[in-house]
């Protein structure tokens, strides 16, 4: 029953973990990333495709994302989806070929998105806490069913708390490692 729910705590915890990562990696940082341009989705034939489904996306060098529609008539479209996102980038097309120029991180700009980015991983902390709130409850209600020992219950808190204290530091490790690329440029 303990082991379920540590089991259980690190898995949620390793979730969140999972998640702060798919956020920092979406966060624009001057380079050119593929994953800049995931979440965005492109109308094809009445429904909304995600972008990599309907375009060839690549690198063409640190700064810039090419985007190759496979159909031709999917150009406009795909331009379209592009000035919509959220992305704050004009799309350059030169035939079948829309190009993304990533134009260089103003000193403001970096002081905000490293708010940002320790934003994000205050919300991920906030989130292994929840976790681990939940965690000792479930070993409380296992006390007061009388299924496990009150030292049983202290030794399960305390693993559940180490287990806490790691995940949050793998959320320091990566939010300092995310905020040094953004100000390294």
């Amino acid at each position: 029953m303990l082991n379920d729910i540590k089991h259980d705590a690190q898995t949620r915890m390793g979730k969140s973990i999972d998640a702060l990562k798919h956020d920092l990696s979406r966060l624009r940082t001057g380079r050119a990333s593929t994953t800049l341009v995931d979440g965005i989705k492109v109308p094809y034939y009445g429904s909304d495709m995600p972008l990599n489904q309907v375009a060839t996306v690549a690198l063409a060098d640190g700064r810039s994302i090419v985007i190759t529609p496979f159909e031709k008539n999917m150009v406009g479209p795909v331009e379209k989806a592009l000035l919509a996102s959220d992305l704050g980038i004009t799309p350059t097309t030169a035939g079948t070929v829309i190009r993304l120029n990533m134009p260089p991180l103003t000193e403001e700009r970096r002081r905000e998105l490293a708010k940002h980015v320790s934003h994000e991983g205050e919300n991920a902390k906030i989130a292994i806490r929840n976790v681990r709130r939940d965690a000792l409850q479930h070993v409380k209600d296992l006390l007061k069913e009388k299924k496990i020992t009150e030292d049983e219950e202290r030794r399960a808190d305390d693993e559940i708390q180490k287990l806490t204290d790691q995940f949050v530091k793998e959320v320091d490790k990566l939010a300092k490692a995310k905020e040094e690329e953004l100000m390294s440029m």
